[in-house]
């Protein structure tokens, strides 16, 4: 799974073709490690993604849409002032290098042409974006490397830029299959041929190696000491015909899936080692290939990234909020001793003049008991005995006025955690950047985050239900964020649409649009699955889902956002099926 050095230099000549001459519009930064550049040419825009993020670097044309932060980076900044409306001149790979260097043409401060290089570097963690000055000196980079990272390369402003440090490795298109096959064959290790192919040869990926040794050899995996004359002879053409084939620019991009359709790797060459294990899909050009192989997983990254932030300050605030309703129960348990007060203060009242100051405690008769029995009562010897009567009646006024108030303290708590939990399943169940940004402006409403004025009911405005069509033709809407749900189930449903929840359990509320007419028991069950899709428990079975009609939902008072209460309503035990709900979605 990595963009080799022949991949790259077919790369090179597709960006050759396409953005070669063209004007640097815009430059975005999406994360720290990711660069787009919007490209302006007479054949039209295109958008080049650089990455240097360790788990996928490469450059590429995308046609993915990505949301900027609202304060560009520092780089992003120094690249406008650097390179905004300059003009790509030469795209350039040393040798078979994981490196593709962008010359720019633009004007200097006194108004003088220069040309000023973008150094992509996709080497793994090694991967690198650096600027480079008309006097080839560093300028800036995304990761800066000093002497205490690397002895032997320093990637700092100010210094010269050097190409990484050349590995003892063959170009097989300047110097040939045959100087490789002789390198190989000469070795002193005997280990598997594929491996030593790619320790030989230069710019090659692991996947690419297998498949020239399974095309060799006709699927055979061998030792370097168990190949036979005509065996070499067979790698040396296979060689030969790879190297004109990156000659001449041709490739077949190719991806290989697992089973299941989850993205496995990729090669710029058809790929058969697996035979029936895997799946392989060809596409046009390599960028195509690219953003089909990265794209869904940089988005999940990039909202991974973006959700740290406040998820870390929910699930804190749960926590704490867990903590405080244990420690007010635990009061609220010491509270049910009031009684007990005012009986030892009456008991103390009525027996004044058998008490004196000093005294530890005093055994009197209990005339609440019925059986007649006597009390040990516990005084305080610094008090006088109307002082400790006092003491008795005073803890006992506390606690009823503390059982009072923390009756609607826990209540208040208990609410507050609920809605918290909420928030925290729509966002492990956030699919886009715009779901997490209006959780995030809900979030801020409620003063758990710091936001922008305006910002809540932009997102909220702009943000619509998930939709699905029951096989009945019903439409069914499902909120993706509290504020939603109360827009959802109170300003847009009518009295007579269907209102469905799970049980007990946070989740989004789901509506199915009546639109008067009766609705088959097929569309309510699927409305309920939609609704335990859409929830905590959707990984769970035999989920209950509560449903009513919506003129039996009313918004709880005082309630945090999506907090309702209804009646007359029924339950539905359903398992919940992402797959019926995939088939539903409308598109």
């Amino acid at each position: 799974m990595a963009l080799d050095g022949m991949m790259l230099s077919l790369l090179r000549r597709e960006l050759e073709s396409r953005i070669l001459c063209s004007r640097v519009d815009k430059i975005h930064q999406p994360t720290k490690e990711e660069l787009i550049l919007a490209l302006r040419s007479q054949s039209g825009n295109v958008r080049l993604l650089l990455s240097s993020r360790v788990a996928a670097p490469r450059v590429q044309l995308t046609a993915l849409t990505v949301e900027n932060p609202k304060q560009p980076h520092m780089f992003c900044m120094l690249l406008r002032k650097w390179i905004g409306n300059a003009k790509l001149i030469a795209i350039r790979q040393p040798g078979m290098e994981r490196v593709l260097l962008f010359d720019f043409e633009t004007t200097n401060d006194f108004g003088d042409m220069v040309v000023v290089t973008l150094a992509a570097e996709v080497m793994g963690r090694y991967s690198n974006l650096i600027l480079i000055g008309p006097d080839g000196r560093i300028v800036d980079s995304v990761r800066r490397v000093g002497a205490d990272r690397s002895s032997l390369r320093q990637i700092l402003p100010g210094l010269f830029y050097e190409n990484p440090p050349a590995q003892d490795r063959i170009d097989l298109i300047e110097q040939g299959a045959g100087a490789v096959c002789e390198r190989i064959f000469s070795s002193p290790r005997d280990i598997d041929l594929a491996k030593l192919l790619q320790e030989t040869m230069e710019g090659a990926s692991p996947i690419l190696c297998r498949e020239l040794v399974h095309h060799a050899f006709f699927g055979q995996s061998l030792l370097r000491s168990e190949v036979c004359s005509a065996q070499r002879e067979a790698l040396q053409r296979v060689l030969t015909a790879l190297a004109e084939q990156v000659r001449r620019g041709e490739s077949v991009p190719t991806m290989v899936l697992t089973p299941e359709g989850d993205p496995k790797d990729f090669s710029f060459l058809p790929i058969e080692q697996y035979g029936d294990a895997m799946k392989t899909a060809e596409y046009p050009n390599i960028s195509e290939l690219l953003d089909a192989f990265y794209g869904e997983r940089d988005t999940a990254d990039r909202m991974k990234q973006r959700m740290s932030d406040f998820s870390r300050l929910i699930t804190s605030r749960i926590e704490r909020m867990e903590r405080k309703l244990c420690a007010q129960k635990e009061e609220l348990i010491a509270c049910r001793d009031r009684d007990r007060l005012r009986r030892c203060g009456d008991l103390l009242s009525a027996s004044l003049y058998r008490l004196e100051k000093g005294m530890a405690s005093v055994t009197l008769d209990d005339y609440f008991d019925e059986a007649g029995g006597q009390i040990t009562i516990e005084l305080d010897p610094r008090l006088t005995p109307v002082q400790n009567v006092q003491k008795y009646y005073k803890d006992y006024r506390r606690a009823d006025t503390a059982e009072r108030m923390l009756k609607d303290l826990i209540a208040q708590g208990e609410q507050e955690l609920a809605y918290l939990e909420t928030v925290y399943d729509l966002m492990t169940r956030a699919r886009t950047e715009e779901e997490l940004n209006a959780i995030r402006a809900e979030l801020a409403e409620g003063g758990y985050l710091r936001a922008a004025p305006g910002t809540r009911r932009k997102q909220e405005n702009k943000l619509s239900p998930l939709r699905y069509r029951s096989s009945d033709g019903f439409a069914i809407l499902s909120g993706r964020n509290n504020l939603q749900n109360d827009r959802l189930t109170l300003r847009e449903s009518r009295g007579n649409d269907i209102w469905f929840h799970v049980q007990k359990i946070p989740g989004s509320h789901t509506v199915l649009l009546s639109e008067g007419r009766e609705v088959p028991n097929r569309s309510l069950t699927e409305a309920a699955v939609i609704a335990a899709v859409n929830s905590k428990a959707r990984h769970s079975s035999k989920v209950p889902v509560d449903y009513t009609m919506i003129k039996n939902v009313k918004k709880q008072p005082g309630g945090k956002p999506g907090m309702v209460i209804y009646e007359n309503f029924r339950t539905a035990v359903v398992d919940p099926d992402e797959m019926l709900a995939e088939r539903l979605t409308e598109k």
